[in-house]
């Protein structure tokens, strides 16, 4: 198959994936009771389509394929525990329910209400509030960790974390696959509110991409918007939501020019709005007033779309309103993302000077360090105010920012100079220089720092225009909170810049900070010895624990071996050395194999990964064991008390 139809078939893959994974994981989980491992065969089905579809073809249904392949995985691994009288009712259900999908394009009622019980599940109580959201858009919304991470304004990392805890903890508390009794109803539902906003929203707006819109998340979230408004007739949160969702959904034609370039809504074509959606907003929007009460978030929200949508002409929107409304929902729900949009509203009320100074009292926020919508306001408001040039680095700022194609297209094209006569340096030109000249150790160690710093100040704005003052906000909103060492290190990597620059006044605010604390003496060898001693220890985190301590090599390096690279009869790779017990351990663990990473991952990556040839097994098709992911298994082992470096004894 060639790269272009291989390209093209993962395009199908993911699209089909979208769609039905909610599905797919909802009946696993009904069959195995766990909702992490349902993920994890689902995940099964997906590499076995990219390996089969090349050569078999696509099939007639795709969604129906990858179901079947996944409960046939499922019944394996009930099989393999022993339920075997469970396995084989399995089977039967399964081929039962794959016909009835294959012929109904496998959309049915029993569909959406497993769908149902998986988001609830996704929301049980004994779940963080972050876990619960993370889990839901991750196992109903069919979202990746970048797009979850940029939803909550977080790194990747984080949403990694926050998913594998939740699973974790789901699983420790035996929560069932049912759907709540009335009494917990109310108290689960603001969390799947909550998640159901937020596919859409991921839908709306879509954070990565070429797309502004992805239509399939939005209509998963109305899907599961209306059933909920149907499950829970008397909740006004509820159908605040539905209407919210409803009238943001009849913009989406008018929201992309004929290049799919976004249209601000102040200059859409308001015909091209959808009556049908309008009214279905309206009509649920007359349902939560009726019911009564003080409004909520989601009423209060839907209460703005309506002002909009009531408004004929740009012109006519009673921005007075939308910004008392704004000011109503600040108050129950102080976000910075509510605090900007406040500040739009009440730019169009009072004035561009208002909303300004709303907006930079953002600035230094740093839960909007990478939230391009900040500098887009402020763009659009500096630029109300005249204040071109300031308007123009800001356009850049966001265009930077942004994962969106459609996006960043827009705003590279408001950030240009009209006139098409700069010619000065940028920041990403003179960073780009300054890197090209450095060896690659010392590249490597000052890239973060300026990639951040690029995408904070805006890369295509002109290395003139740049200001001590604007350098120092960068680094204070993305580092401020960091160590004193990460700190130091971000900021020497800024003056060595600045000095290349020769502008020592880009450096001068940022000062250095002393160490905060005293560096945790290592584990004491007892402890480490019963960590890897202990039988119910998978083997590979045994034997990983065991060669850092004995080696006391660092924990990148030890990962980074591969089989081949070990001399096991002479007990060393290199600079790195072991003794009897990680000999014993490593003999057990790599039985068999002689090629490929010593520490492997426990599944083969999905097909949204392409991780090196060099971190992949050939044999197994399982890739290099991460350092996050190590790190992760060991704190958890060791009651999050201790870290992997703490393995290495003191020299």
């Amino acid at each position: 198959m060639t790269p272009a139809r291989m390209g093209g078939l993962h395009a199908r893959v993911d699209a089909v994936w979208k769609l039905e994974s909610a599905k797919i994981v909802a009946a696993l989980t009904r069959m195995v009771h766990d909702v992490g491992l349902a993920e994890e065969l689902a995940q099964d089905a997906l590499v076995a389509a990219l390996e089969q579809w090349p050569d078999e073809g696509v099939p007639a249904n795709p969604g129906a394929w990858l179901t079947a392949v996944a409960k046939r995985r499922a019944v394996d691994h009930l099989r393999r525990e022993g339920r075997a009288e469970r396995a084989h009712a399995e089977i039967a259900h399964a081929d039962e329910s794959d016909g009835e999908s294959a012929g109904a394009g496998g959309d049915t009622g029993d569909d959406e209400t497993d769908v149902l019980r998986l988001m609830f599940l996704s929301c049980h109580p004994v779940l963080r509030t972050e876990g619960r959201l993370a889990l839901t858009l991750r196992l109903l919304g069919g979202l990746d960790v970048a797009e979850i991470a940029r939803a909550f304004l977080v790194d990747d990392a984080t949403i990694s974390r926050r998913i594998a805890d939740a699973k974790r903890t789901l699983a420790e508390a035996g929560a069932e696959f049912a759907m709540p009794g009335r009494d917990e109803l109310a108290a689960r539902l603001s969390s799947v509110l909550e998640v159901v906003y937020l596919v859409f929203n991921e839908g709306y707006a879509a954070t990565s991409g070429q797309a502004l819109v992805r239509t399939d998340l939005c209509g998963q979230a109305l899907r599961l918007g209306h059933r909920l408004a149907a499950l829970a007739p008397s909740e006004p949160e509820v159908h605040g939501l539905v209407a919210l969702m409803e009238l943001q959904a009849s913009r989406s034609a008018a929201r992309t020019g004929p290049g799919g370039e976004p249209i601000p809504l102040h200059e859409q074509d308001r015909g091209r709005w959808d009556p049908v959606h309008v009214r279905r907003g309206f009509t649920s929007m007359l349902r939560a007033r009726d019911l009564g009460g003080t409004p909520g978030i989601y009423v209060l929200q839907a209460a703005v779309a309506v002002c909009h949508a009531q408004a004929r002409r740009p012109e006519d929107t009673d921005w007075t309103a939308i910004a008392a409304l704004y000011d109503r929902l600040a108050a129950l729900l102080p976000t910075p993302v509510v605090a900007l949009n406040r500040a739009v509203a009440v730019a169009r009320a009072r004035g561009p000077e208002a909303g300004l100074a709303l907006a930079d009292a953002l600035r230094d926020d740093p839960r909007l360090r990478d939230y391009h919508l900040l500098p887009g306001v402020r763009a659009d408001l500096l630029g109300r105010l005249g204040r071109h040039d300031e308007a123009r680095r800001e356009y850049a700022r966001a265009a930077a920012l942004t994962r969106n194609d459609a996006e960043r297209a827009y705003l590279d094209a408001r950030a240009a100079d009209p006139g098409g006569t700069t010619t000065a340096p940028t920041v990403d030109d003179r960073a780009a220089a300054f890197l090209d000249g450095l060896e690659p150790p010392a590249r490597r160690a000052y890239g973060q720092t300026l990639r951040r710093l690029a995408r904070g100040l805006g890369g295509t704005t002109p290395l003139d225009a740049v200001t001590g003052d604007e350098v120092s906000r960068v680094l204070v909103t993305t580092w401020g909170g960091a160590a004193a060492a990460t700190w130091n290190r971000h900021r020497a990597a800024v003056r060595s810049f600045a000095a290349w620059l020769d502008r020592p006044d880009l450096a001068e605010g940022l000062e250095r900070r002393d160490p905060d604390r005293v560096p945790a003496p290592p584990l004491d060898p007892t402890r480490v010895a019963a960590l890897c001693d202990d039988p119910a220890v998978p083997v590979r985190e045994r034997a990983l624990w065991s060669l850092l301590h004995e080696s006391g090599a660092p924990v990148r390096a030890v990962l980074a071996l591969d089989v081949d690279e070990l001399d096991r009869d002479d007990r060393c790779a290199g600079a790195v050395t072991w003794r009897a017990r990680t000999a014993r351990l490593l003999d057990v663990l790599l039985e068999g194999r002689t090629r490929g990473p010593v520490f492997l991952a426990d599944r083969r990556p999905g097909p949204a990964r392409t991780p090196a040839t060099a971190d992949r097994c050939p044999d197994t098709g399982r890739t290099r064991l991460s350092y996050e992911r190590a790190e992760y298994l060991f704190t958890r082992a060791t009651g999050r008390d201790a870290t992997l470096r703490l393995l290495r004894p003191r020299r």
